[in-house]
């Protein structure tokens, strides 16, 4: 496995090595050990998956609390995905890193905790599958609105198509109302 810095020290690709023949294919999609030796040591409790269609937004979601860490990818099909910084003492506050993870290109992203985090449906469907590091609280779920122009995110989001979103997505704060709120990290 291959970590592969953004332009937010703590966020990383990871690029699983993808065995390959003519049965198919074999991969770590996760090795402790290996990533502990380079510089990620992270334990999960909890493994998540999602089916999304096409112009599904998932985000941006985060938790105060019971702040979580995510490795993230796509089993199946394509997602545009995002972490966006939440600390506030951060020097990234408000920035994002966004990649497009995909069933072809087998890569994972690393969320830390502090982060929010989203994706979009590029293809036609999309399998998500993630682990946590720690256990989801529906007491402690928040949500920041996925296109606030103070977050400058540019979704690939083709022309005409519709975005499908959750009524909380939908509705969610913007990052200067989170502020204010005092919701963030």
């Amino acid at each position: 496995m291959e970590l592969i810095d953004t332009e937010i020290p703590e966020v990383k690709i990871i690029q699983p090595r993808v065995f390959r023949d003519d049965r198919g294919y074999f991969m770590e999609t996760w090795n402790y050990r290996t990533l502990h030796e380079a510089g990620l040591d992270v334990r999960f409790v909890q493994d998540n998956e999602s089916y999304s269609t096409r112009g599904t937004l998932r985000g941006i979601h985060y938790q105060l609390k019971n702040p979580q860490g995510k490795l993230v990818r796509a089993v199946v099909g394509s997602v545009y995905d995002i972490a966006v910084d939440l600390r506030r003492d951060s020097p990234t506050f408000g920035k994002s890193v966004g990649t497009i993870l995909s069933e072809d290109n087998k890569r994972q992203l690393w969320v830390p905790e502090g982060f929010g985090h989203a994706y979009y449906t590029i293809s036609q469907t999309a399998i998500f599958a993630y682990k946590c590091t720690d256990y989801y609280h529906a007491d402690d779920s928040y949500e920041l609105r996925w296109n606030d122009p103070e977050l400058n995110i540019t979704w690939p989001i083709e022309d005409g198509q519709q975005v499908i979103l959750s009524a909380k997505d939908r509705d969610a704060p913007t990052l200067q109302a989170l502020l204010e709120a005092g919701a963030l990290y």
